[in-house]
């Protein structure tokens, strides 16, 4: 697995799909951070990774278009399949790769509390806390495009799915509001969005949340596994 994670991170940024995308996460983030918390002097951090949320829609699939659809395409995902490795550990590696790129962004992204609280006024735990949710966030975010790139050959289509689902999460609670009401009282446990919104606006450290984030983006790895396993068997 680590050499599958060593040679996907690599090709991160032996192209300019890794450096697009941490320059990308970085830019925005540094115009809400600006606008937000320097020119505002509003000392939540939090305000800023909420507005970041939607550039997230847009900046995943970038990254996770190439996951599997490149190998598909170049057929050389018949190598992967026919390797001596258990496909979760090739699967495992890609996801790892990506959410490594992931996390250089949010590190950096780190240090923006840290200087609120250096000229000021600091919610240093509230805004880690959020920082946190937004991590794991991101790490659904990764598992949906990657699952979504399993399932073509074509990044452009892995691109544009990945954000018609990634929509599909964002408004989830406003479209529950259309079901009826024993449907939606069911489905609206899965309120994605309303999570992180219990970190970011209402200062609520949401555990179940948190849990609720783990085990989707555990479920698309899954998924994952299981398209690969059956292209196998095929």
């Amino acid at each position: 697995m680590s050499a599958i994670y060593k040679r996907e991170l690599s090709s991160y940024f032996n192209s300019m799909i890794g450096y697009v995308f941490i320059a990308a996460m970085v830019f925005f983030n540094g115009i809400y951070f600006m606008a937000y918390n320097i020119y505002s002097g509003l000392p939540d951090f939090s305000y800023c990774l909420m507005s970041m949320m939607s550039i997230l829609m847009f900046t995943v699939p970038i990254l996770t278009m190439k996951s599997m659809a490149e190998e598909r395409h170049s057929r050389t995902d018949q190598l992967l399949l026919t390797a001596p490795v258990p496909l979760w550990q090739v699967v495992l590696g890609k996801y790892l790769a990506m959410v490594t790129v992931f996390l250089i962004p949010v590190l950096l992204s780190a240090f923006c509390p840290l200087i609120i609280a250096a000229n000021g006024e600091a919610h240093l735990l509230s805004d880690y806390a959020t920082l946190l949710a937004f991590f794991l966030m991101g790490c659904v975010f990764i598992a949906v495009g990657m699952f979504l790139s399993s399932l073509t050959e074509s990044q452009i289509i892995a691109a544009v799915g990945t954000f018609a689902v990634l929509l599909l999460f964002f408004l989830w609670e406003d479209l529950m509001s259309f079901l009826p009401g024993a449907l939606s009282n069911v489905l609206s446990a899965f309120a994605f969005r309303t999570v992180f919104y219990n970190f970011a606006q209402y200062q609520v450290f949401d555990l179940s949340g948190l849990i609720l984030y783990g085990s989707l983006a555990a479920l698309f790895v899954f998924l994952t596994i299981q398209t690969l396993l059956r292209r196998r068997w095929n």
